[in-house]
């Protein structure tokens, strides 16, 4: 099978994925790794006028202060809350590690429904913290400190909404019956895409730029959503808004 080799290697680290650290390196780790070169343009475009022609609202720059302040919560809830939480799962539900790696059109094909599902779960989430002031002044306000999000704001949430939306994430594989190799494929891409999401750049190889007919929003699509707060609830997909009337594709 194709994806054999790559699992026999993750194999060979399986002390490191049964331990209940794994999942707090692993979400860090792989976050601020895709967080790190939209820092970088964020940097660069102050002074270079062809990045800054990216940027999806060229009037804002982030400064060091949000930077510490988003890394400063980003930390906080994997710390305080999400540690505790996975030394408990990896107490109640120790982690099988099949010795068969998943054939490649199964791992792809289950990623895809993983991620609609989310899209779908988070939709339904977003609205309603959004159409119910008691929920969008409790939970969701502080994902809505920064108008103009950059990539470390993908992460800039409290608590319920970080614990939240990874509950989505993970039942979705628990439900599916996905392979651990798969699990890891779906969260990559989950993390990454969240990241590009709010990144604030429209960059020429964007994943809505790959994706045909609209289907997909990108980072474009959750800009407008910052800005104007009315729009745009489904993080990726664009068919749940379209439906839903809540869908808007160009800034004013």
């Amino acid at each position: 099978m194709l994806l054999q080799p790559l699992w026999t290697f993750v194999l060979g680290h399986a002390s490191l994925l049964r331990s209940p650290f794994f999942p707090v390196i692993f979400s860090l780790s792989i976050y601020l790794s895709f967080c790190l070169p939209f820092l970088l343009l964020d940097l660069l475009s102050t002074r270079w006028a062809l990045v800054r022609r990216y940027k999806l609202q060229p009037q804002s720059s982030i400064s060091w202060a949000s930077i510490r302040s988003c890394l400063a919560l980003t930390l906080y809830n994997h710390l305080v809350f999400i540690f505790p939480l996975t030394v408990m799962h990896w107490y109640l539900r120790p982690i099988h590690l099949p010795k068969e790696a998943p054939p490649l059109p199964h791992l792809l094909a289950q990623v895809l429904v993983c991620l609609l599902l989310f899209d779908f779960q988070s939709f339904i989430w977003h609205l309603l913290h959004h159409k119910v002031p008691w929920l969008y002044r409790n939970f969701h306000k502080v994902h809505h400190t920064y108008t103009s999000p950059s990539a470390l704001t993908a992460e800039y949430s409290g608590i319920w909404e970080t614990l939240s939306l990874g509950f989505f994430a993970t039942v979705n594989t628990v439900l599916l019956g996905c392979h651990p190799l798969t699990e890891l494929a779906f969260f990559l891409v989950n993390i990454w895409l969240s990241v590009e999401d709010h990144c604030g750049y429209d960059l020429p190889w964007a994943t809505h730029r790959l994706v045909p007919l609209g289907l997909y929003g990108g980072a474009r699509h959750h800009d407008l959503h910052h800005l104007t707060f009315k729009c745009n609830y489904a993080p990726y997909f664009t068919h749940w808004d379209w439906l839903a009337g809540t869908l808007r594709t160009q800034h004013d």
